[in-house]
């Protein structure tokens, strides 16, 4: 699947041309603008970015995964991008030098991540989608302030594209070493983000659908889970140890859960705290207490939403979720000065060539029973569905897109063959020589 020797050699200077291209703009963009990508200020620590570069310096330093809970031991994230972070700063210590490394890391990552989705979208497709894919790829200009900004959707993004790799592996030969590769690549984007540690369905719908016997589908599930279990075990062992209970992952999900439970961001109608008159009657009061708290105020919304708006809380947690992923570009600080509204025109104009592709993806598996193109479907369904209960925005949809650029490019490959052929037919009869 990675070797490109059947690809011919124009295609393949063209790629490396862009891949040079992305390592080029990208590292300009970085080093020019620098902390123009903060999205907090290190005095306040008052986001993501600044409290990550917060919580390697006190794993450096103290010895402890801390986040949101001054210098003591948190479960709020998952250990990825602390431990990252913490590596950088070994080598170039503490300072400005290890976020500039580690903004640079970023930037040969989306290089990498173009190659791999030239690489899926050659074999998927042809030489010639792959290529429209990776040009695609190369001009979104939210991948560049993704490689500036301090946050974990870069580093996910090239694990779950590898990840897309090694299940169409996985699938086309069926042995079980390249199982093993796919749940390592579960299990670090799991120490990421943890929503991927579901992935598996995907694989075992696969199975189902492509008709695998019980008895390969078992062996797989059963090495799947044996390594996803060996590798999440130091995670585990530490959280049993430092807080005496077993957390598979984090206790942080009440938060975002309260969050999607709120629509357009406003507290619920007055009825649901007249029904609730443990709480003071305002927003303020649904986010007082612990995780579990905030978790168990977003079922008691939910309840109450659906019991007493069901349209609204329907398009709430099915229209609108989606919108809230893919509507919006990734874009929170300019690129070179380019405005938001330029980019949102073309994010948008970009996502509905990918929403023709998916659609055109879906009619070729429903005629053909395409495992590949049946994986990228399902697996940007899981994706979208994990995020429903949860508050959506586009730093999570972000990570999904590459989807959307392949089946995107697919349907311009096809627009292109189709143009084409439209055209000889009419030289064809207007010089009346049949075809």
């Amino acid at each position: 699947m990675f070797n490109l020797s059947q690809v011919s050699k124009p295609v393949k200077t063209a790629l490396w041309v862009i891949i040079a291209f992305v390592i080029a703009v990208s590292s300009a963009s970085v080093l020019i603008y620098g902390d123009h990508f903060l999205l907090g200020s290190y005095e306040k620590l008052n986001n993501d970015d600044v409290k990550y570069v917060n919580s390697a310096k006190i794993l450096l330093n103290q010895h402890t995964l801390a986040y949101n809970s001054g210098e003591s031991p948190s479960t709020f994230i998952m250990p990825g991008m602390p431990f990252v972070l913490a590596g950088l700063m070994l080598i170039f210590g503490q300072g400005e030098a290890a976020v500039i490394a580690f903004r640079l890391l970023q930037v040969l990552l989306q290089a990498f991540s173009v190659y791999l989705i030239f690489v899926i979208a050659n074999y998927m497709f042809n030489s010639r989608a792959a290529l429209i894919a990776s040009i695609a790829t190369a001009l979104y200009l939210p991948n560049y302030f993704s490689s500036g900004v301090i946050l974990s959707e870069t580093l996910f993004t090239t694990i779950f594209i590898l990840l897309i790799c090694f299940s169409l592996i996985a699938l086309k030969s069926n042995q079980t070493k390249h199982y093993i590769i796919v749940a390592i690549l579960v299990i670090m984007g799991c120490y990421f983000k943890p929503h991927t540690g579901l992935f598996p369905v995907v694989l075992f719908i696969l199975w189902l659908f492509n008709k695998v016997s019980w008895q390969t589908i078992v062996k797989h599930t059963v090495v799947i889970s044996i390594t996803m279990v060996l590798l999440l075990c130091p995670w585990w062992i530490r959280n049993y140890v430092t807080f005496d209970e077993f957390i598979p992952f984090t206790k942080s999900a009440g938060n975002p859960m309260l969050l999607g439970a709120l629509i357009n961001n406003a507290a619920p109608a007055q009825p649901f705290f007249d029904a609730h008159p443990e709480y003071a009657g305002d927003r303020a009061s649904l986010f007082v207490g612990s995780d579990d708290a905030m978790a168990e105020t977003a079922q008691k919304i939910m309840r109450y939403g659906f019991a007493n708006q069901p349209m609204d809380y329907l398009k709430w947690y099915t229209i609108e979720k989606v919108k809230g992923l893919y509507l919006g570009p990734y874009y929170w600080r300019t690129v070179f000065d380019i405005p938001l509204a330029f980019v949102y025109t073309i994010h948008v104009i970009a996502t509905l060539i990918g929403t023709s592709g998916l659609i055109y993806l879906l009619v070729k598996t429903i005629r053909k029973r395409n495992i590949p193109y049946l994986l990228l479907l399902l697996t940007l369904t899981y994706f979208t569905v994990i995020y429903i209960p949860f508050v959506a925005f586009s730093r999570y949809g972000y990570p999904n897109l590459f989807i959307l650029f392949l089946a995107g490019a697919f349907f311009a490959d096809r627009m292109l063959i189709t143009w084409r052929e439209m055209r000889l037919a009419a030289r064809a009869e207007k010089m009346g020589t049949p075809l």
